[in-house]
């Protein structure tokens, strides 16, 4: 069983879900249900797909949660620039927010990349 924790690409997805949950709570509150909500839940998906793939028994297995994860990170790039459009977000947090995502996105694709060889 692999450590989780261990997974730069974990670390910086549970720092990131930080970042989300502190950002969003400024969202208007009829989005509480909309698109707070949907940012939340996508955005905690990507630690939480990589734990979970960690407790499986195939490199093949775990390839699988981390293509999930890879998933929810593109789901959370598109509720960013949509939460952006529509001035929820300022645009250097945006920007701080983007960077970050794309960050992890990459390390997910390069991750899955060296499960799959």
């Amino acid at each position: 069983m692999r450590d989780f924790k261990k997974y730069e690409v974990w670390q910086l997805g549970r720092k990131f879900s930080s970042a989300i949950y502190s950002h969003t709570k400024y969202f208007p509150k009829e989005e509480l249900y909309g698109i707070t909500s949907q940012i939340r839940r996508a955005t905690i998906s990507i630690p939480t797909n990589i734990s979970e793939g960690c407790g499986r028994n195939s490199d093949k297995e775990f390839a699988h949660f981390v293509n999930i994860a890879l998933g929810s990170a593109l789901e959370v790039e598109n509720l960013l620039i949509l939460s952006n459009d529509l001035l929820y977000l300022e645009d250097k947090i945006f920007n701080e927010l983007e960077n970050e995502i794309n960050k992890i996105k990459r390390k997910l694709y390069n991750l899955h990349l060296k499960l799959t060889e």
